[in-house]
């Protein structure tokens, strides 16, 4: 069973940082690219940033380049979400995406809230 379990999420002040953690298990994660995307409320989830299996990040959303980046550490089974500068409209609740050849699987989410 492919379980993608993310961590992290918190009250934050503008300019702050947070990173935020997916774990993945059931799955050889090695062989999958991973993404991260977010939905504030009333709105559709959107991409935050993808990157390759093998660790090269393929997308960053135009929104939150130059601030967030995206790693992974397959020892782990983990990929990260390192976020910086945050602004008030970073606030959403974000997931960890696994696109497989059978389905995509999604975690629970985790929620980020800038605010003063």
């Amino acid at each position: 069973q492919v379980q993608l379990v993310e961590s992290g999420g918190d009250l934050v002040q503008p300019g702050g940082s947070l990173r935020l953690s997916c774990v993945a298990s059931g799955i050889s994660f090695s062989l999958y690219a991973m993404g991260w995307y977010r939905q504030a409320p009333g709105t559709q989830r959107e991409l935050v940033a993808r990157i390759s299996s093998g660790g090269t990040p393929i997308t960053i959303a135009d929104s939150v380049k130059g601030r967030f980046t995206i790693s992974r550490d397959n020892a782990k089974s983990t990929v990260y979400l390192q976020m910086n500068n945050l602004k008030p409209e970073d606030t959403a609740v974000y997931y960890c995406n696994l696109p497989s050849r059978a389905r995509v699987y999604w975690g629970q989410g985790t929620e980020v809230t800038v605010s003063s």
